[in-house]
């Protein structure tokens, strides 16, 4: 499931952001649940997307090309929520995520990041409805499914589903085991195509 991705560029503000192009698909989540690991497990490359063990270390907007048939954007945003950083510091994140999420022509679908062992927040809750206003598609995957049995992740899928008010099913994904991590990719690229 290798497929070509490369580092592309960083953007701390609206003026940095390179020019649109290609479809983008954002990837937001808490700051502990395991974006940029699931990044690299996706495209099949570790150390492409930063990880690190203190949550919050992506700070910025980071935009990864993926060599797909066609093209497209990953953009890595700072995670919310448990980021080792003050009050203040998350709260200058906002106006960044939020502008990259309203206004960026090329922004085809997000992909929001839940980790399966706790109940969706007020985050997630006011942002699924905040995208549909927008227009913006919608993936919605459960994290670190390896660390729930098999039937306890079913009971979750069905859980998200009905708090978020999402129209399919989440995905439950594991970096570890590599469970749902194929299917997810694949819903991925078909939103990148805008079918």
């Amino acid at each position: 499931m290798k497929t070509p991705t490369k580092f592309v560029t960083s953007a701390a503000k609206p003026s940095d952001f390179p020019p649109p192009s290609l479809p983008e698909i954002a990837v937001v989540g808490r700051s502990n649940v395991g974006k940029s690991t699931l990044i690299n497990s996706m495209v099949g490359q570790d150390g492409l997307a930063r990880t690190s063990r203190t949550p919050g270390r992506t700070r910025l907007l980071n935009w990864f090309e993926v060599g797909a048939h066609p093209p497209f954007f990953l953009v890595d945003l700072p995670g919310y929520g448990y980021a080792q950083v003050d009050q203040s510091t998350r709260e200058s994140w906002r106006p960044l995520i939020e502008t990259y999420l309203a206004e960026r022509k090329t922004l085809v679908g997000v992909l929001l990041l839940v980790d399966i062992r706790r109940e969706p927040g007020d985050e997630e809750l006011d942002f699924v409805p905040w995208l549909a206003e927008r227009g913006k598609p919608i993936i919605v995957a459960l994290t670190k499914a390896d660390k729930l049995a098999k039937n306890k992740r079913t009971l979750e899928i069905t859980k998200a589903k009905k708090i978020l008010g999402l129209k399919r099913e989440p995905f439950a994904v594991s970096t570890l085991s590599k469970d749902g991590v194929e299917p997810l990719w694949r819903a991925i690229l078909k939103l990148s195509t805008g079918k």
